[in-house]
C-alpha cells in the first residue's frame, strides 16, 4: 500500500456527499417560495459545487489523472445517496415535499442544522482517520462548513 488508497477513497466519499448536498440545496432553491430563502439555497448549492470541484482537483492531482472526461463520466453516473450531514438525499427531498418554506427563519434553521451535522461528520472523520493526508482534507472541509455556518448565522441576524 502506498498510503494514497485511504486518501483516494476518502476523496471519493467526500465528493459524493458534497454532490448529494448540492442536489438537496438545488432542489430546495427550486421549491422555496420565499425569494430570500431561494437565494440562500442557491448560494449554498453553488458552494457545494465549488467543493466538488476542489475535491476533483485533489483527486486528479494525487492520481496524476489528467483524464477529465473519465471523471466527468464518474460524476454523471455515480449516485449520491447521502448528504454531507449524513442524512439521505431521498429523506430530505421528502421533507421538501411536505414543507412549504413559509419564512426565511425556518429555511435558515434547517440549513444551519445540516451544515452543523456536516461539520461534525468531518470532525469525526478527521479524528478517526489514520491517514494524515485524509485528515488534512477532512480538516479543510471542516473549515468550509464553518464558513457556511457563519454565513447562515449572519443571514439569521440580518432577517431577525
Amino acid at each position: 500500500m502506498t498510503g494514497k488508497e485511504d486518501l483516494l477513497r476518502a476523496l471519493i466519499e467526500v465528493y459524493l456527499m458534497e454532490k448529494g448536498t448540492r442536489m438537496f440545496y438545488s432542489g430546495a432553491a427550486a421549491k422555496a417560495a420565499n425569494p430570500d430563502a431561494k437565494k440562500m439555497f442557491a448560494a449554498l448549492s453553488e458552494w457545494e459545487e465549488q467543493h466538488m470541484e476542489f475535491i476533483q482537483f485533489l483527486y486528479q492531482a494525487i492520481e496524476g489523472d489528467r483524464d477529465i472526461e473519465g471523471f466527468e463520466t464518474f460524476k454523471a453516473r455515480t449516485d449520491a445517496p447521502l448528504t454531507e450531514s449524513g442524512m439521505p438525499v431521498k429523506e430530505l427531498e421528502a421533507k421538501l415535499e411536505e414543507q412549504v418554506f413559509v419564512d426565511d427563519e425556518w429555511a435558515m434553521k434547517f440549513a444551519l442544522e445540516m451544515e452543523g451535522k456536516a461539520y461534525n461528520l468531518y470532525r469525526k472523520l478527521s479524528a478517526e482517520t489514520p491517514d494524515s493526508n485524509a485528515r488534512v482534507v477532512f480538516q479543510e472541509m471542516m473549515g468550509q462548513e464553518l464558513k457556511h455556518i457563519d454565513y447562515l448565522k449572519n443571514m439569521m441576524v440580518k432577517f431577525a
